[in-house]
């Protein structure tokens, strides 16, 4: 059996850390589905819009090596996205560990034999402190 992963992330301001998780994911499955999340969906789950437009960031994200293929992440639910693409093991970072909704996903997942792996999380770097470095030097 082909093993199918599927990494979701908004992969905004493309960074070290969304670099090491894809790079591990594609270690851990025989098939790598990069989900990359929708604008409108990062708007209603995160409040914000991304700084790059999603076409932008499929490209980046579907021009990796290891990535042998791109998903346009369009709903919040992900067991929606996993009837929309068939994967066997989800990976997250391990932020995501222990938190509510990591436990929400890891028994959604269960209740449908798909795993949830943690991939450690890189703490020097994020988007979220790129888009503040950005600010400041915006304003």
């Amino acid at each position: 059996m082909t093993v199918v992963g599927y990494a979701p992330g908004a992969y905004d301001l493309f960074h070290i850390g969304h670099l090491n998780i894809l790079k591990h994911a594609a270690e851990h499955c025989d098939r790598l589905v990069a989900g990359v999340v929708a604008d409108e969906v990062l708007l209603q789950t995160k409040g914000r819009l991304p700084v790059v437009p999603l076409a932008e960031r499929l490209e980046i994200v579907r021009n990796l090596r290891f990535v042998d293929a791109v998903h346009a992440e369009t709903v919040p639910d992900k067991i929606d996205t996993w009837r929309e693409v068939g994967f066997h093991v989800i990976f997250k970072g391990d932020d995501w560990r222990g938190t509510p909704k990591g436990d929400r996903l890891e028994r959604d997942f269960a209740a449908v034999g798909v795993e949830v792996r943690y991939f450690p999380y890189t703490m020097h770097t994020s988007s979220t402190a790129l888009r503040k470095a950005l600010a400041v030097l915006a304003s």
